[in-house]
């Protein structure tokens, strides 16, 4: 087979460097490798990477010409614009994803894993190993311990059952319907539903509970029934007004949300979306991916958006200490834009109007002291602690007191002090003056002349006369009585 470049882009010649990073790394566990380029479908040569060894296969999916298939003997690793629904994620707990960053004018290799839940983790090809159950990394290890440990039981150490109580499990049904509901799983909600249908021998107070259960599910999957007819119609719509980003995006959310029991009018659906998609140019091909860069951006910004507004719920003040984070919030909801819901939207103007004012510097004052004051800005009374006045916890214990708090003992302070200052100022008097009466005038001490009989004006100090030397014929000659010489 000829090994070739399809195109000139950054990534035409992935699957070479795919190749050959391969080939080093299982030759440095003692494994010789085949390869072969797969042009499944009518792929371009480069779309798939097939490698296969004595003891496993891995086919490498570089983009999503080809959809991968699971249960075949042959672990898929998919890359990073390939698109995997969460039930495939519940089902197979994991799966590998593979990117290739540019270092100079090479291509460096890196596996990441995904699972349901969990972000993708990102190793270097010398961190993996191939294992019993296929290629694995350091986050596959964590996944297979948290799946597979046993359990605390919930009763006491008795004979173990071979098969549980019916009561325990309708209870464990009831806990998985809650959980497939949460995810959206629509295949395993159906699953369920007919297992608590199926199951016999519990009391008729449970029996109501679990038909109640069933009812409200069977609810719940009427609104998904409809929300996805709903979902293939603007997906006819987009590919009919030939809209490739909105075609994009809705076919990302029908392999993650309806790629199971799809019907025949929704296969065909499906089926001309994506012959439409990739019958685009590469122009416009471009256009869409960065379109699409730019959205899973703004998505990564309104996950930091709703991380900054965590850390700011224990805050209704704009300070000093929380400028940074601030600062990251609203660059983040800028990059965000119409993503966040209207709730979070709320709160960022808040902080935005907060930030227009400017820091105010959080008043220092000892608890004891402001305690015994009540708030005017939260209301708190005498003894109990300020509470957050605004924001999802509002009510909440504030950590300082409130500044329209503090600056109340503040105030009484500054007042205290002058009243003091005012007091020592009057002391300076002479205590023979007594206060003037309204519109006459005393006065200074310093110009007020003394009594006859005083000896000096208070004040003035005598000075001594020191005596005079006269130096003559190498000595001196002193009268110190009547200080002439």
């Amino acid at each position: 087979m000829v090994f070739g470049r399809h195109s000139r882009g950054v990534d035409s010649a992935d699957h070479l460097y795919v190749r050959s990073a391969a080939a080093a790394w299982l030759a440095d566990r003692g494994e010789q490798a085949t390869f072969e380029y797969t042009r499944t479908e009518g792929a371009p040569i480069g779309s798939l990477v097939d490698v296969r060894w004595r003891h496993g296969a891995l086919r490498v999916h570089l983009d999503r010409a080809v959809m991968p298939v699971w249960d075949n003997g042959v672990e898929p690793v998919l890359g990073t614009r390939v698109p995997v629904d969460r039930d495939t994620l519940i089902r197979h707990w994991y799966v590998h994803r593979i990117r290739l960053n540019s270092v100079g004018t090479a291509r460096h290799v890196q596996i990441g894993t995904e699972a349901f839940a969990r972000p993708i983790e990102w190793f270097a090809l010398d961190q993996c190993e191939m294992m019993e159950r296929g290629l694995s990394t350091p986050a596959v290890e964590e996944i297979v311990q948290a799946r597979t440990a046993p359990r605390p039981s919930l009763w006491s150490p008795g004979k173990a059952r071979k098969v549980p109580e019916p009561e325990a499990r309708a209870q464990a049904l009831m806990r998985r319907l809650v959980y497939a509901r949460r995810i959206e799983s629509v295949p395993v909600v159906k699953q369920v539903c007919a297992d608590l249908e199926n199951l016999t021998g519990v009391d008729e107070e449970l029996q109501e509970q679990l038909r109640a259960a069933v009812r409200h599910a069977g609810i719940w999957l009427a609104e998904q029934n409809k929300e996805r007819r709903k979902l293939f119609d603007n997906l006819t719509r987009a590919v009919t007004q030939q809209e490739p980003g909105r075609v994009r995006r809705l076919l990302t959310r029908v392999n993650a949300t309806a790629s199971a029991d799809r019907t025949d009018t929704e296969s065909a659906v499906y089926r001309r979306a994506t012959t439409y998609f990739e019958s685009l140019d590469d122009r416009t091909r471009d256009a869409v991916e960065a379109e699409a860069d730019t959205e899973r951006e703004a998505q990564r910004a309104a996950a930091r958006v709703r991380s900054a507004l965590q850390r700011l719920r224990e805050y209704d003040t704009y300070t000093p200490d929380v400028r940074p984070q601030v600062e990251e919030l609203l660059r983040s909801a800028a990059s965000a834009g119409e993503l966040l819901p209207p709730g979070e939207a709320r709160r960022v103007e808040v902080w935005k109007t907060r930030a227009a004012r400017g820091p105010r510097e959080q008043l220092r004052v000892a608890r004891r002291y402001w305690i015994r004051r009540s708030c005017p800005r939260c209301d708190a009374q005498q003894g109990k602690d300020c509470v957050l006045v605004e924001g999802p916890s509002s009510g909440k214990p504030r950590k300082d007191g409130h500044n329209e708090r503090l600056q109340l003992e503040l105030d009484d302070r500054k007042r205290a002090r002058q009243q003091k200052k005012a007091g020592k100022t009057w002391r300076l008097l002479p205590s023979r003056y007594s206060v003037p009466r309204r519109g006459t005038s005393v006065k200074p001490a310093s110009l007020v002349p003394p009594r006859s009989g005083s000896r000096t004006t208070p004040g003035r100090a005598m000075r001594r006369r020191q005596p005079r030397r006269r130096q003559s014929g190498g000595t001196t000659r002193c009268h110190a009585t009547t200080g002439i010489e």
